[in-house]
């Protein structure tokens, strides 16, 4: 703790137990995670005594809703799962009550576009009136522990409008931001002298694609989605591919129709729906169970993989019979279903094997004004240049967080980042991440991860603001036996294997930035925290400070408060 205590400056406080002393809590972006973190901290949480203030550098609320503008989009899963994924994008945040009030959110399109979900966000955030303590257009720049006060000191640009800045001040600070927010083009050489291209999450509505010879970078799901969507309206197409990968076919479709996973909800579905929440929430949940499958598919060996990746081995030669050294090239024969995120197939395959497509496994050397050039010599004459090659997924901040003793965590997380439970990182007090290093992001939604995480720190921050504590921090051994295990649990899954994933950070994909086990066993973890992991400075210098005056806060409760609960029924 803080070593002995002097006696002659410990001053007992005039406070009652279990009462919440008020703090101020930042948060760095309102997408899904941040509309979140202000339902649960902000509404859910009963006299919470905690003042939120979001900054988000967008003119728009949604984060990677709103940027990426390409549609449909898709940024943590794409067709033909959309249309049945779309009701795990409703939130816990609507209780029973509430869904009868809101209409619930029942995709209306065979494929669901961002505007339909951006707007059930907006509808959201109004219906529990969650913005009130929002800023847009202001983006974080830096931020910096202040030890002896016990705060982070942030600065704030307006308008990207540097004469502006100002600083704000808060106990504690949550990064919201993600980790699909920084687009990155492609490295290859000259690639500045083609002027039609465009990156998938940064779409150029102005670019013209009928009739058009289009090359695309990529077969991951934004290549996979934008090549089907255009296909019908160019002239010709060229994909070009660094690696292989899984097309599955669709999962939950049977909560969808018989004959395709994108569909229509009638009038009448979306009526009782909405009239009998019930009904809606058992879907939901059914629909869940269905995302969440056996964890041991993860696991490298088992029955259930091997099953899994002979079916889509056939599946792809059967979708690809008319090409068949194409599906020699494109099926991996080194790593299993899912080490890549798996691409769901709707219509890629079928595509592929059309004369008006072209696919290049030969690397690309050279950009010129008219095109591509690839290693095996061949130029590649364009119209447009689709790179859908993904986000800087590093986790490094895109600006300077500095923790105790001056330490820049673009430099403590520049070869391989080290937290704990993803949430909180050593040498940074009071900061916690959401979606952060090393989450249960490869087994399903990431969405119930992302509210998971959000009620852990709702438990952490419960803790800080009853027991007086000035801040914490992960101990550096918990940090590190955390890292131990989670280094030697990746060897026995399937993403310990040459496959090219946002799931990896270093050289040769060495850093698996997954959780060790599945999404239950994270969710048992984050909802049951280890205090002992963590260090604690308390306010007062007494651990037993917030014992207070003697009193709870039970105590002088109005009467109709059960004072007596300690005793058990039989």
């Amino acid at each position: 703790m803080n070593g002995h205590v002097d006696n002659s400056t410990y001053v007992i406080p005039d406070t009652l137990l279990g009462s919440r002393r008020p703090i101020k809590v930042i948060v760095i972006g309102f997408g899904f995670t941040g509309i979140n973190i202000s339902y649960v901290l902000g509404r859910q949480t009963k006299n919470s005594n905690i003042t939120l203030q979001f900054y988000d550098k967008n003119p728009e609320l949604g984060g990677t809703w709103f940027e990426n503008t390409l549609e449909p989009l898709y940024p943590f899963f794409s067709e033909p799962w959309a249309t049945i994924l779309t009701h795990r994008i409703q939130t816990d945040i609507l209780d029973v009550d509430a869904m009868c009030k809101l209409p619930v959110f029942v995709a209306s399109k065979p494929s669901v576009d961002k505007l339909e979900i951006l707007a059930y966000l907006r509808d959201v955030v109004s219906h529990h009136d969650l913005d009130s303590n929002v800023k847009l257009n202001h983006r974080v720049t830096g931020a910096w522990w202040e030890q002896d006060k016990g705060r982070w000191k942030v600065k704030i640009q307006p308008n990207d409008d540097p004469g502006s800045a100002f600083y704000d001040y808060s106990e504690i600070l949550i990064n919201a931001t993600g980790v699909l927010n920084k687009w990155k083009w492609p490295d290859i050489p000259d690639l500045e002298k083609f002027k039609n291209k465009v990156h998938s999450a940064a779409w150029d509505h102005s670019i013209e694609l009928t009739d058009k010879d289009v090359g695309i970078i990529g077969n991951g799901s934004s290549a996979v989605q934008i090549l089907t969507s255009i296909f019908d309206k160019v002239k010709h197409i060229d994909n070009f591919l660094r690696s292989p990968t899984w097309v599955t076919t669709g999962m939950a479709v049977k909560y969808a129709s018989n004959d395709t996973p994108n569909f229509k909800f009638s009038e009448e579905q979306k009526r009782i729906f909405a009239e009998k929440p019930e009904e809606y929430l058992a879907y939901r949940k059914a629909v869940e169970m269905e995302m969440n499958p056996d964890f041991s598919i993860a696991i490298k060996g088992t029955k259930k993989q091997l099953e899994l990746a002979e079916f889509a081995k056939k599946e792809m030669q059967r979708k690809l019979v008319a090409k068949p050294e194409l599906a020699e090239k494109l099926i991996p024969p080194d790593f299993a279903v899912g080490c890549r995120r798996p691409i769901p197939d709707n219509g890629y395959l079928k595509a592929l094997t059309s004369e008006k497509c072209n696919v290049t496994f030969s690397r690309i050397v050279e950009v010129t004004e008219q095109g591509v050039t690839t290693e095996d010599g061949v130029n590649h004459k364009l119209d447009v240049l689709v790179c859908s090659t993904g986000f800087d997924v590093s986790f490094r901040p895109r600006f300077p967080i500095i923790g105790k003793d001056g330490i820049d965590m673009r430099e403590s997380f520049k070869d391989s980042p080290q937290t704990y439970l993803s949430t909180m990182a050593p040498d940074f007090p009071n900061y916690f991440m959401v979606v952060g290093p090393f989450g249960p992001y490869g087994h399903g939604s990431i969405i119930p991860a992302m509210e998971a995480l959000t009620r852990h720190v709702a438990l952490v921050l419960e803790k800080f603001q009853t027991q007086n504590i000035k801040s914490l921090v992960p101990k550096k051994d918990a940090v590190a036996e955390f890292r131990q295990h989670q280094e030697l649990y990746m060897k026995r899954t399937i993403w310990n294997a040459p496959c090219r994933s946002w799931f990896k950070l270093g050289p040769r994909g060495e850093h698996i930035m997954m959780w060790p086990g599945s999404r239950l066993h994270s969710f048992d973890i984050l909802l049951n925290p280890r205090w002992e992991d963590y260090e604690w400075e308390y306010l007062l210098g007494n651990r037993f400070s917030y014992w207070g005056n003697g009193f709870t806060t039970a105590d002088l409760e109005d009467e109709g408060t059960d004072k007596a609960w300690y005793i058990a029924g039989i």
